[in-house]
């Protein structure tokens, strides 16, 4: 049984960091695309990165403007995602989920998701 389990979410104040961690089990970690994805309340539920099997990473520039940064460790079925100077707009329950496809910003393309991680950014 595939397991995608998140962790790391929290309140932050505007501008403070968060780290997000990922754990996968039950999968050939090293074979899928590893994406994070986020739900803010009454809205639909947006791409923010991706990386690759062998670690090519993309960003959904608009939402995230550079602050964030997506990491996997393959020996350890862990991916990550670090945030930077977080902005109110930020918070949202934040999903890490796995596709076994090239297919990387559509969220039908992802096979497994987690159960999310809630971040709320005060102002």
């Amino acid at each position: 049984q595939v397991q995608l389990v998140e962790s790391g979410g929290g309140l932050v104040q505007a501008g403070g960091s968060l780290r997000l961690s990922c754990a996968a089990s039950g999968l050939t970690f090293s074979r899928y695309r590893m994406g994070w994805f986020r739900q803010a309340p009454g809205k639909e539920r947006e791409f923010v990165g991706s990386i690759s099997r062998g670690g090519s990473i993309i960003y959904n520039a608009d939402s995230v403007k550079g602050r964030v940064t997506i990491s996997r460790d393959n020996a350890k079925n862990t991916v990550a995602l670090q945030m930077n100077s977080l902005e109110p707009e930020d918070t949202a329950v934040y999903y890490c989920a796995a596709s076994g496809s090239a297919a990387n910003r559509d969220d039908r393309s992802y096979d497994y998701w987690g159960q999310g991680t809630q971040v709320t950014v005060s102002s």
